[in-house]
């Protein structure tokens, strides 16, 4: 999933542009909180696929097709490694963030025996109102 910087740029005011990092953290918090409502919206068995979400600076990491959760382990949720990567990026960059379980795009697209989840493409398009969300919340936070 990639968010255009452009929307980013057109959603922060003013206030935000106002103080010299303020609109680097409103960056970093929404993608963050854009990546999550993305993974929460992955159909759940044992959490393998929720799980094998990655985040990158410079490309989308790629689907592993060995990835397949064979043994139906339990796989725990932890945003650790992601939360690394987005406390990094600077204005300007793109974050990418995909699920590389062997069958993520099935649970994205649908297949013969699922209907399509669409839990990337619903995050993405809730990012201008999470941007916004998270504009206001820094606003009283600061008054």
């Amino acid at each position: 999933m990639t968010v255009n910087n452009l929307a980013f740029a057109k959603t922060v005011d003013e206030w935000c542009s106002k103080v010299e990092g303020r609109a680097t953290a409103v960056f970093r918090q929404a993608s963050q909180r854009v990546i999550e409502t993305a993974t929460m919206g992955i159909p759940v068995d044992t959490g393998f696929a929720r799980a094998s979400g990655r985040a990158s600076l410079e490309s989308m990491p790629p689907i592993d097709p060995n990835a397949t959760n064979k043994d139906k382990a339990t796989a725990p949720l932890d945003f650790g490694d992601i939360t690394a990567v987005i406390s990094t990026a600077e204005l300007g960059q793109t974050i990418y963030w995909g699920v590389t379980a062997a069958y993520g795009l099935a649970l994205e697209y649908g297949h013969s025996k699922q209907a399509p989840a669409g839990f990337v493409r619903l995050a993405a398009a809730q990012w201008p109102v999470i941007v916004a969300e998270t504009i206001a919340e820094a606003k009283s936070r600061a008054d």
